[in-house]
């Protein structure tokens, strides 16, 4: 009798679904897969270590680029663990500014995370009508911080300036006539609030676009009903959290369980599942999307009506105003202190959590009382959700393995951190 034995596949990391640069190793019984191995290294970021020879400030940015499809929400981590650590008190619209642009973050994951997974499995469409939203909350971005992604918004105590009151316009070319501008202007005429205003009102249709595409789909359902049944108990155990963790039906958000920021202060629901499927965590990320949508109009009401300060005043941790540095010996020497050395943070260790798109994002950081710190580790949700991909893949065929992969929702700069 022949032997029969299981073979062994490579899938990615050149595999347009593997999200980056995963690379699986899949045995295989036929189309069967019975283990799959993430290897992950071809992309190493080593942020935790860059953190330990940077100042403060100086390692900002870097959260940017860790999972680079929800830059701000790292931010928020970072610079909360700063402020425990510190003690530093934040002014209310700086932390109502931060929300709003957490959410505006989640609903650019989102809709990422909707468009490629569409077109992973299937779904072209999808994906075209995700980034034109995108393309919008981008602009939001843009106007604030200068960049359309690594924002490097958010500081310690605050945030780096407050909300622009006018928005970029375009201009005529040979692509586009007057009469197009004129159109594509017609909601840049106000501030920012304003822009972001009309375009809540608008999304909620965007989604029952999505919703028509995909929802009562029966393609799409045939490729995420029952595929990956994570149970609520096996989530909790494997250490799952976010849409992932919901999906299967455990309420578990740290917006309502842990508040942090004004969100004690808004109104919103936490979306869960029944089956802890593919499906199932469809509709969860379909949900928050409307969710969030709420979440910036009360915040667009709030800063509407609240103007204020949106840096702590405490200048051994933010930088004075540039006109009063100009003429004050004390502030200019503020400035140059902590622009050359940096601040320094009293010795302990604290621990942030936020309730990223993809689940509970943490920053754990050790302070020695010196101008860096000491230690930095990064809790990202995207490394334990790949460790249940063994789990979730076993008795499935090679074409699920993509489906797992994009419910998943991996990005690998924060994987492999």
């Amino acid at each position: 009798m022949p032997e029969i034995k299981n073979y062994t596949m490579n899938f990615g990391p050149q595999h347009p679904a593997a999200h980056g640069v995963l690379r699986l190793v899949l045995e295989l019984d036929g189309e069967v897969v019975m283990r799959a191995d993430p290897h992950i290294g071809l992309l190493h970021r080593a942020t935790e270590k860059l953190a330990e020879h940077k100042t403060y400030l100086q390692s900002l940015p870097y959260m940017d680029r860790l999972d680079y499809v929800s830059m701000l929400c790292n931010e928020h981590a970072y610079v909360q663990a700063i402020e425990k650590l510190a003690g530093i008190d934040v002014p209310i619209r700086a932390q109502y500014i931060r929300v709003m642009f957490d959410e505006v973050t989640r609903l650019l994951n989102h809709l990422m995370w909707l468009g490629a997974h569409g077109l992973d499995i299937g779904a072209m469409t999808v994906f075209l009508y995700c980034f034109r939203e995108r393309e919008d909350l981008m602009d939001a971005y843009e106007a604030v911080s200068g960049a359309r992604m690594h924002a490097a918004y958010y500081r310690p105590g605050g945030v780096y300036r407050d909300l622009p009151d006018s928005m970029p316009q375009y201009q005529a070319s040979k692509v586009h006539n007057e009469a197009a501008i004129k159109r594509m202007n017609a909601n840049r005429q106000g501030s920012l609030l304003d822009f972001l205003e009309d375009f809540t009102q608008r999304f909620p249709k965007h989604v029952d676009e999505y919703e028509t595409l995909l929802t009562d789909n029966r393609i799409w359902k045939q490729r995420t009903v029952g595929i990956g049944v994570l149970s609520p108990e096996r989530a909790v155990a494997l250490g799952v959290t976010g849409p992932m963790l919901r999906g299967s039906g455990v309420e578990w958000d740290l917006r309502k369980k842990q508040p942090y920021a004004v969100y004690d202060r808004l109104d919103f629901d936490i979306p869960v599942g029944v089956n802890g499927d593919t499906y199932d965590r469809y509709l969860v990320r379909v949900e928050e999307m409307r969710q969030s949508n709420r979440i910036i109009k009360q915040c667009i009401d709030w800063l509407r009506a609240n103007p204020g300060p949106v840096i702590t005043a405490n200048h051994k941790y933010a930088p004075p105003a540039r006109e009063s540095m100009k003429q004050n010996m004390e502030e200019l020497i503020h400035h140059f202190k902590l622009f050359t050395e940096g601040m320094h943070i009293a010795e302990g260790e604290a621990y942030a959590a936020v309730e990223h798109p993809k689940g509970e994002f943490g920053i754990y950081m050790i302070s020695d009382g010196a101008n860096k710190p000491y230690r930095l580790k990064i809790r990202a949700p995207g490394f334990v959700h790949l460790s249940t991909l063994d789990e979730m893949a076993r008795g499935h065929m090679i074409a699920d393995v993509v489906t797992i992969i994009g419910t998943q929702d991996i990005v690998f700069g924060e994987i492999d951190r």
